[in-house]
């Protein structure tokens, strides 16, 4: 199963707060923007995947993507890209993580954050999509 991830670059578990006053819209709701807001035909995809909202990533998740402990995603997908399916592919559960302790910490700025929420979601679904790094990097999305 290919893990794809997008991760803080300054948010470290020891840093943040773990219980903090919503100053923000509820970020469900931010990530329902983000997600109403991707376009045909790449919204079909949507379909595909699941899209669940999590505080922080796991250690089995840091581990499995070669991160030491102290570090945080914003986002994760986990599971195989449409352009790995093949003639024998069974259904695998497909899965996008979104984790919010860490984007709330990096983006205080409510609208940084509803920015951020909506880069992070394209990014993750395009690793859905068979979009890499490389490519997102040079599309904006990195």
């Amino acid at each position: 199963m290919v893990k794809r991830r997008r991760g803080s670059r300054t948010a470290r578990a020891a840093g943040v707060a773990r219980h903090r006053h919503d100053r923000h819209q509820p970020f469900g709701q931010l990530v329902e923007r983000a997600l109403a807001g991707i376009p045909m035909p790449f919204a079909a995809a949507l379909d595909e995947v699941a899209v669940v909202i999590e505080d922080a990533p796991t250690p089995e998740q840091l581990r499995a993507n070669d991160l030491p402990a102290d570090d945080w995603l914003y986002g994760l997908y986990e599971g195989v890209p449409r352009t790995e399916w093949g003639a024998d592919w069974s259904a695998m559960p497909n899965k996008i993580s979104l984790f919010r302790f860490p984007l709330e910490a990096d983006f205080p700025d409510p609208e940084d954050l509803e920015d951020e929420v909506r880069i992070t979601v394209i990014h993750e679904l395009a690793h859905h999509l068979g979009i890499d790094d490389d490519r997102l990097h040079e599309l904006g999305f990195d």
